[in-house]
């Protein structure tokens, strides 16, 4: 029950940057520590399962260097281990006039990124890709794909295993605290730690009680990251706000409208990309999702609800002014939550063929929103720690956004430089 480092949070990131830790560091004991009974179980689980090439974000930003990095790591990674992907590409495509500018903009940045295979192409063009998609003109993005992430995670857990890692399931971090006295030996005798250093461990409590101690700390936490950083007495900022995303799916015998990922070109006045076609490695296709805020950080149906995480939401200031700034657009989300038909018109501008009664209601997931106090959506990655005796051995991952799936592997060669710096492994 004592290791060197603890990773808590065993979604892909949390994974991935163990699995990383323990490959650069075989001689340490590494832990991981998930509340759930399995891996992967919420946002890891409950994504679209795109990997991203990296056209939206901004240039020089941590999303887009490590989602370019991490979608070759990912396809590489996958070749290696046999985990199926397909590389279907993705078309975001203008139905407007007005949309024009903005996707040739989006292509030029696209190009900073060192995306690969970009190319905008024309209406007979789209329709050669996607026979049933109507547009103006589309940024062609063809090394963009799909997989079950889910998969790859439980992957990065027996590569982490394999290598002599520690996996604890059922184990809720609900305190840390210097841990007083320890054992300075393992059961066979041999020295773990000197006694000096066991005077700096930190205990983990589950919520059965159970104890672990370890000298350092990397939470990956996602929809909880802000309330981890606070039990260790690190910063609250930046909050996580819950949004909810809702998705529809195709029925079978109508699949064949979509061949890859149609996108529709984002508009920077609102926060979210918007309804979307994807393609699923299972088969089906999955439209949508719209973005409204969940009543429950891990709320994945419609009337799922938290006093804690309610209140935790509503009276932050924050949430406040994200809402009023976006209040037309706030009330859209909820109105098309509510109305089948209202999601289908957005995606009759794409496949006019789609009907209401070509579509059901979807699977749903829960999107750990990073928000600053003024309100704003922290678009980035974000790493930090604290100071004191517990806060100075913890790294959190307070903010990892997608494509934080598509970015995992170059999001743990990432931490696990950190954690040398920081912790001097």
């Amino acid at each position: 029950s004592t290791f060197d480092v603890a990773v808590v949070g065993a979604g892909i990131v949390g994974l991935a940057s163990a699995r990383e830790l323990v490959l650069r560091h075989p001689e340490l004991a590494f832990a991981v520590l998930e509340k759930e009974k399995e891996l992967a179980h919420h946002q890891s689980g409950h994504n679209s399962g795109v990997i991203h090439s990296g056209i939206y974000y901004t240039p020089g930003s941590l999303k887009a260097k490590l989602c370019v990095q991490g979608a070759a790591l990912c396809y590489e990674y996958c070749d290696q281990k046999g985990i199926p992907y397909k590389q279907c590409g993705k078309l975001i495509v203008a139905v407007e006039q007005d949309e024009i500018p903005r996707l040739k903009a989006l292509y030029e940045r696209g190009l900073q990124n060192n995306v690969r295979g970009l190319k905008l192409i024309g209406s007979k063009e789209i329709q050669a890709k996607e026979p049933f998609c109507r547009g103006l003109m589309a940024l062609d993005s063809p090394y963009t794909g799909i997989v079950n992430y889910k998969q790859v995670a439980e992957s990065y857990a027996e590569d982490f295993q394999e290598a002599g890692g520690t996996i604890l399931t059922d184990f809720e971090v609900t305190g840390m605290e210097m841990a007083k006295e320890s054992s300075s030996e393992s059961a066979d005798g041999k020295a773990i730690f000197a006694l000096h250093l066991l005077q700096f461990c930190k205990k983990f409590c589950s919520k059965h009680g159970e104890e672990i101690y370890c000298r350092h700390i990397v939470t990956c936490a996602g929809l909880y990251s802000d309330r981890l950083s606070e039990i260790s007495g690190c910063s609250p900022e930046p909050r996580i706000v819950p949004f909810r995303g809702d998705y529809l799916v195709l029925k079978p015998e109508k699949c064949y409208m979509v061949k890859g990922n149609i996108y529709p070109v984002p508009n920077p006045r609102f926060p979210f990309l918007g309804f979307h076609f994807t393609p699923r490695m299972d088969g089906s296709v999955w439209l949508g999702p719209n973005a409204v805020l969940a009543f429950k950080r891990e709320g994945y149906k419609l009337f799922d609800f938290s006093t804690t995480d309610f209140f935790d939401a509503v009276l932050y200031s924050g949430l406040w002014k994200l809402v009023l700034r976006n209040l037309s657009y706030g009330l859209n989300e909820m109105y098309r939550a509510c109305f089948l038909s209202a999601q289908v018109k957005e995606l009759q501008k794409f496949i006019p063929e789609v009907t209401v009664n070509d579509v059901l209601r979807g699977p749903s997931g829960v999107r750990a929103q990073a928000l600053d106090s003024d309100g704003n959506l922290v678009d980035d990655f974000v790493f930090d720690g604290g100071t004191g005796d517990i806060g100075s051995r913890i790294l959190h991952v307070r903010n990892a956004p997608s494509p934080a799936a598509t970015s995992s592997l170059a999001i743990a060669k990432m931490i696990a430089d950190e954690v040398k710096r920081r912790f001097e492994l």
